[in-house]
């Protein structure tokens, strides 16, 4: 009696990957793949086309920077890392105190809230000056600049945040007597960290942008410092080495964000 190709296919299944994980290598190997494609196309297109390499240096004239100018890029990391790490806790803790204060007195959101957002219609490019001469050419001037350009964002998700509590959450603590303190960290504060951390993740990568522009106006080290130098010198392959190593301190720290979200918010 012949024997079915269904039967076959039930007594002896084929071993596979399962639809989850063929998804999240999809999600590794697409974009590294896409990645590599665009630099291929970079590489054989600078080449073909003679572009100058004042202009548009190819990857591998990039990669070699990286590596002879190595100790150089590094030791002018550190300093824009202190200042977007610096401005990043400093923006967004005085955004989420501001916005707690905002959600328990109408009072105090009606007179400063207009003032922040007065604040965050200044350019950073025309602040940047002043905060300079304020301040100094110092590092206080650079984390005050990356602070305020992580501000706002923070306090508009933290005020939506901690008012999308549900109305009948809010009565059952009513009727079960419960204080201020304990409606905030029980109900509201848990109900406001999917706002807060969709911030942060936006916060972790204007930090850098905030640092760097404050490097621009007035610095000796750092990211945006090397940036200018390397701009004025024509020196483009650093120029472009540059630009990628601040790149991928926005992806580390943006990366950062997301692992500590997975890790608080488990629900």
């Amino acid at each position: 009696m012949p024997v079915s190709e269904t039967a076959i296919t039930e007594a002896d299944p084929r071993p596979g990957l399962s639809d989850d994980a063929r998804e999240r290598l999809l999600n590794i190997w697409v974009p590294i793949g896409s990645a590599v494609s665009l630099l291929l196309i970079w590489q054989f297109g600078v080449r073909l086309f003679e572009v100058p390499i004042y202009i548009a240096p190819a990857p591998t004239d990039i990669l070699a920077v990286f590596t002879s100018e190595f100790p150089l890029l590094m030791r002018n990391l550190w300093p824009t890392l202190i200042e977007s790490l610096a401005g990043f806790f400093v923006g967004n803790l005085t955004a989420i105190l501001i916005a707690v204060a905002f959600v328990h007195s109408r009072q105090v959101a009606r007179a400063f809230f207009p003032i922040a957002v007065f604040i965050n219609t200044i350019p950073i490019l025309a602040i940047a000056p002043i905060l300079v001469l304020i301040f100094g050419p110092g590092m206080t001037a650079k984390v005050v600049i990356a602070a305020l350009i992580c501000f706002f964002p923070t306090l508009v998700n933290m005020v939506r945040g901690l008012q999308s509590v549900s109305p009948q959450a809010l009565e059952l603590a009513r009727i079960l007597s419960a204080s201020k303190s304990e409606v905030f960290w029980k109900i509201r504060l848990p109900s406001s960290l999917p706002f807060l951390f969709s911030a942060l993740k936006i916060a972790s990568t204007t930090c850098v942008i905030g640092a760097i522009v404050g490097e621009w106006i007035g610095a000796n080290v750092g990211l945006g410092a090397l940036i200018i130098e390397s701009t004025f010198n024509f020196r483009s392959p650093l120029l472009y080495a540059t630009v990628f190593v601040s790149s991928g301190l926005s992806v580390v720290l943006f990366a950062s964000v997301t692992i500590a979200e997975k890790l608080i918010i488990r629900w």
